[in-house]
């Protein structure tokens, strides 16, 4: 009886091992395929205050569920130094409509300001010095 048993719960536990239940990825799934109906307008949302000084505010969309559009509410989510969030939304293709995800996207463009910053300092310090000797010269 037991040496029965224990075969019946290893060949369970074998054929249970096979399947593999995968978490949702990161983030609310996004439907990819085309859609016939449009979305609906956006809800308004009242997000509050934010749980910690600096998080941002990641704004609720419409996603396709099954037959229909369902609203997934926004959140608040902890800033990405270096990147950008790029909305989620619907775009039109032809007489359907397809979503593209949100994501953190790299500020390509921060380098660049970066540099401009450090050379605007540069500029201002020089002038400083500049205008110091101008006077110092003047004496």
């Amino acid at each position: 009886m037991k040496h029965a048993l224990l075969i019946s719960l290893t060949a369970a536990a074998a054929v249970l091992g096979g399947c593999v239940v995968a978490p949702a990825p990161y983030g609310r799934p996004y439907y990819r395929e085309p859609v016939i109906v449009a979305p609906p307008p956006p809800r308004v949302e009242y997000p509050g205050p934010p749980p910690v000084t600096g998080y941002i505010w990641i704004g609720g969309n419409w996603n396709w569920v099954g037959n229909r559009h369902e609203w997934a509410p926004g959140h608040w989510e902890a800033p990405r130094p270096g990147y950008n969030w790029v909305p989620r939304n619907w775009e039109r293709d032809g007489d359907r409509w397809r979503q593209s995800g949100g994501r953190w996207e790299e500020d390509r463009g921060r380098r660049e300001r970066e540099w401009d910053r450090g050379r605007d300092r540069e500029r201002e310090h020089g002038r400083e010095r500049g205008r110091g000797r101008d006077r110092d010269d003047r004496d």
